[in-house]
């Protein structure tokens, strides 16, 4: 059930016919875990929080760089060198005194994958490297959990909803992963700083329509040039 005060504070999300009530007591009772607090995974976190998801997993190893700042809105100068699952946990729990928020202040690998997933209803992967990115969807395969993926690089963006009600997965559409040699990534070639803002805007709503029951990007790569504003939709 919602409280008073919940149903005041998200009044303009659930006058919406497709969410009501009781999509709202779905995102309370939501369990999401977000791997990566970086860049995609800032603003993943920010909106689950403030529309009302009630136990948030993050997942992360690294500390704060000064880099990091123009993407990474969660954080702050004086935050520069402290953990980043520190910082996200400090600012959402003030965000919202309700949420329940779990720390994982770790690297997700073969030994703790499992672990760390089974416990949560959706995956949201926020990860920056391919390695991890196949470690999630094949342990989301594995133990039957929907997967929501994004990716960036420079000034395009991709998105999808795996494994969900038996959809197709990564390994579906990209069926082994790139050699990391010839991989580019954010270090080498960039990224706008907006890019991971607008990316993970969208990987939020569409966790957001998962714990509501509404439709999302399944058997679908939706991929997005933010230089030029092209949109594609592929079926796969």
């Amino acid at each position: 059930m919602l409280t008073p005060k919940e149903i005041l504070k998200y009044n303009r999300q659930i006058i919406l016919p497709e969410i009501g009530i009781e999509g709202q007591i779905g995102l309370k009772r939501a369990k999401i875990l977000v791997i990566g607090a970086g860049g995609l995974g800032c603003p993943i976190l920010e909106y689950l929080v403030s529309s009302g998801v009630g136990t948030i997993g993050i997942i992360d190893f690294d500390a704060i760089a000064l880099h990091n700042l123009p993407r990474q809105i969660l954080y702050k100068e004086k935050d520069v060198n402290k953990l980043k699952t520190h910082i996200a946990y400090n600012y959402l729990t003030e965000k919202n005194t309700e949420l329940q928020c779990l720390l994982f202040n770790d690297r997700l690998t073969d030994d703790n994958a499992d672990r760390v997933i089974q416990t949560f209803d959706i995956i949201i992967d926020a990860s920056d490297n391919f390695a991890t990115r196949y470690l999630v969807n094949d342990t989301c395969v594995r133990l039957n959990k929907p997967l929501v993926y994004g990716s960036i690089l420079k000034f395009e963006g991709q998105i999808s909803v795996f494994n969900h009600k038996g959809s197709k997965n990564l390994r579906d559409i990209f069926p082994t992963p790139p050699n990391p040699e010839d991989v580019p990534n954010c270090d080498q070639n960039g990224v706008l700083s907006t890019l991971p803002g607008i990316v993970g805007t969208i990987m939020a709503n569409e966790a957001i329509k998962l714990c509501t029951g509404l439709p999302v990007l399944s058997n679908q790569l939706l991929i997005l040039d933010v230089m030029n504003w092209q949109f594609h939709k592929i079926n796969f």
